[in-house]
């Protein structure tokens, strides 16, 4: 089951919401060359391609855009997809805007909408091993390491065409766990 944001979240720096279609050229911005091979079937060729997926994820609930609270630019997406009372979460943030805490800001925020809004018991991403910065993200989230499943998933093939499987790490955590961290 898709989130579907009813309301924007307001962080101090952002606005969860959901996509528009005049968020086409910012979506371009970062999908045009996704930096994380989990993205790469997301790969956007064109304005075009980035206007229909613009309008595809407006309607669609299942991504939740990540925009600038001043100018309201489109920087990034997280999702959620409801599994019962656990989430799988993720993100893909324009490298462009890196290094400036707006991922953890802006997961952050999906979180405490996820247990509080949501009732939410548990939440769990997957992270390529070699992804260094969304482990981080993990992290500074409190999630905790559950798993490396070795040779998991392939999202590309070498110049044989024979897949390239990647490691990946599965993160979580509880509602129980956030609360304990948010109250400390």
């Amino acid at each position: 089951m898709p989130l579907d944001l009813e309301k924007p979240i307001h962080t101090p720096r952002l606005v969860l919401r959901r996509f528009r279609e005049q968020d086409a050229a910012d979506l371009f911005d970062y999908l045009h060359a996704p930096t994380a091979s989990c993205f790469l079937s997301l790969a956007l060729a064109d304005l075009g391609a980035a206007r229909a997926e613009a309008r595809r994820r407006s309607t669609d609930g299942e991504h939740v855009a990540v925009c600038l609270q001043e100018s309201g630019r489109l920087i990034g997406d997280l999702f959620a997809m409801q599994e019962e009372d656990t989430f799988s979460v993720g993100w893909n943030l324009n490298p462009r805007f890196g290094g400036r805490g707006y991922a953890q800001e802006a997961a952050s925020a999906l979180f405490a909408h996820l247990f509080t809004a949501r009732a939410a018991r548990r939440l769990y991403a997957y992270v390529e091993d070699h992804n260094a910065a969304s482990r981080r993200l993990c992290e500074k989230l409190g999630m905790r390491a559950e798993g490396l499943f070795l040779e998991f998933i392939s999202f590309q093939n070498d110049a044989q065409g024979e897949p390239i499987y990647e490691n990946t790490m599965q993160y979580a955590i509880l509602h129980k766990e956030w609360l304990r961290a948010s109250s400390a």
